[in-house]
């Protein structure tokens, strides 16, 4: 057991994080010990302490900066310690490019910008180069986009054929809500068609529809929730329409032809790997043939935009799977990729039953998947990290020149308002300026979350739709 103790809550996250990075099967006990000498006090299992004076960030009057302070020398400690270093460094952040976006954006030299990286943050030069080229190709991306009056719509369908073991996203199976699912659909479209109503005389610029998965929906059901949103909102500025068709076992001719019916240009086919050992370990009820057929068809019906979603890590696979995976991946030729290192989440039924220390082999898994991107002509144009990230390391998309995800850019950048719809669901508006959250904080951003459960969201949809109704582009 390590122990993890701290006079402010303010250095118990980045702290906690940067231990498990490099400690990931070992338990970990924090406590808040305002009474304490030392401002932080590390204890590692096998007997060696560390600790941070209050003296030591005296100097910092801004406590963010004190709080960099305490978690580089952590990271340091650990480091000489170990005899490691890891990816990222000291970032525990979901969104390392950021910091990379606001120097470009800065005028900030590429050089320096990578300097920045590796000497304040202890990143590797490896992922310091993968942070700039994307932050690079978001940025070009992004100038396409009317930041000021234009938005984007999520859309969330929170139903899956069953939930993968390695999952605890807001979804449920489809079996346990058959009976309310008609129901949910009514508010969702209740919901959709406020957004609407509110956001008159702006400018929609991508839809994202996601989950859950999409696709579970039966087709007359999956075309009253695309047409509420036609009847809602003008497509005139709309740049990308994305359906995350998701599980194999869930896509039909007949959904895909629905979707046609619509200006959606973008969907994702997503095997997660391509070994049918793993998909039955996993919960997959569709087969590696499945995959390529629904592919196929997708590509029959015209569908010239599709991603294809890979895990590093899951039980049971090394390199060579990752490798056979995506070779067979590769005939297929995707429009994109996204390939993401296994995260165990507290929820997720594979955590509780399974620690990993895959560091190496997570590493190569991903390094191969670069490797296999570049020789489809497919460039990484998105990233972001997750809590307990198998490896320290990253999830990236890739994508072909003109097919990156727009969506999925914003998600990251916060660059533009995100109007959310469904259960679980959770709207971001950019505000123009600035403003006081609380006594400590200020900011631009503004979250609004919809209640998760399906039941309390249907009952509740009138206080979803008026959350938002006081914050709309005021």
């Amino acid at each position: 057991m390590i122990h993890i103790s701290s006079k402010d809550t303010l250095y118990m996250y980045n702290i906690y994080h940067i231990v498990k990075a490099f400690f990931p099967n070992e338990e970990i006990q924090q406590i808040l010990k305002e009474e304490q000498e030392s401002l932080v006090v590390l204890n590692l299992e096998e007997g060696s302490c560390f600790s941070i004076s209050v003296e030591e960030v005296k100097g910092f009057v801004d406590r963010q900066e004190q709080k960099k302070f305490v978690t580089k020398k952590v990271y340091e400690y650990l480091s000489d310690r170990t005899g490691k270093k890891l990816a990222w460094g000291m970032l525990t952040g979901v969104r390392p490019t950021k910091l990379v976006m606001q120097r470009l954006e800065e005028g900030t030299e590429l050089d320096d910008i990578l300097t920045f990286l590796e000497q304040e943050y202890k990143v590797s030069e490896k992922k310091a180069r993968l942070s700039l080229e994307i932050a690079q190709r978001e940025k070009k991306l992004l100038s396409n986009l009317d930041q000021e009056d234009g938005f984007s719509l999520y859309v969330g369908i929170p139903f899956c054929p069953s939930i993968c073991s390695y999952c605890s996203f807001s979804s449920s199976p489809l079996e346990k809500w058959k009976h309310e699912v008609d129901h949910y659909i009514e508010a969702l479209c209740k919901e959709i068609h406020a957004l609407g109503q509110g956001v008159k005389g702006k400018k929609l610029n991508t839809i994202y529809i996601g989950g859950g998965t999409p696709t579970t929906l039966e087709p007359k059901q999956l075309e009253k929730v695309l047409g509420a949103i036609e009847a809602s909102f003008s497509y005139e500025y709309l740049q990308e329409y994305t359906i995350e068709a998701g599980r194999p076992d869930s896509i039909t001719e007949d959904k895909l032809k629905v979707m046609r019916e619509f200006p959606v240009t973008r969907i994702s086919v997503n095997p997660q790997t391509m070994q049918q050992k793993t998909l039955d370990i996993i919960g997959r009820s569709h087969t590696v043939d499945d995959v390529r057929a629904i592919f196929y068809k997708a590509r029959e019906l015209g569908f010239d935009n599709i991603n294809m979603d890979l895990i590093a890590g899951l039980p049971k696979e090394g390199v060579q799977e990752m490798k056979d995976t995506l070779c067979q991946i590769q005939k297929l030729q995707p429009d994109s990729l996204t390939v993401h290192a296994l995260a165990m989440k507290r929820a997720a039924r594979l955590g509780q039953e399974k620690k990993m220390d895959v560091h190496t082999e997570i590493e190569q898994m991903i390094e191969e998947s670069a490797d296999s991107a570049r020789r489809m002509g497919l460039l990484p144009y998105y990233l972001y990290r997750q809590k307990n990230i198998a490896g320290n390391f990253e999830n990236v998309g890739y994508a072909k020149v003109d097919k990156a995800g727009i969506y999925n850019i914003l998600i990251m950048e916060e660059k533009q308002t995100i109007l959310a719809a469904g259960a679980g669901a959770s709207t971001k508006i950019v505000l123009p300026e600035k403003i006081h959250l609380d006594s400590d904080r200020m900011s631009n951003l503004i979250r609004i979350e919809n209640v998760k459960g399906v039941t309390e969201y249907i009952n509740r949809i009138d206080e979803m739709i008026e959350r938002k109704e006081a914050w709309l582009w005021r």
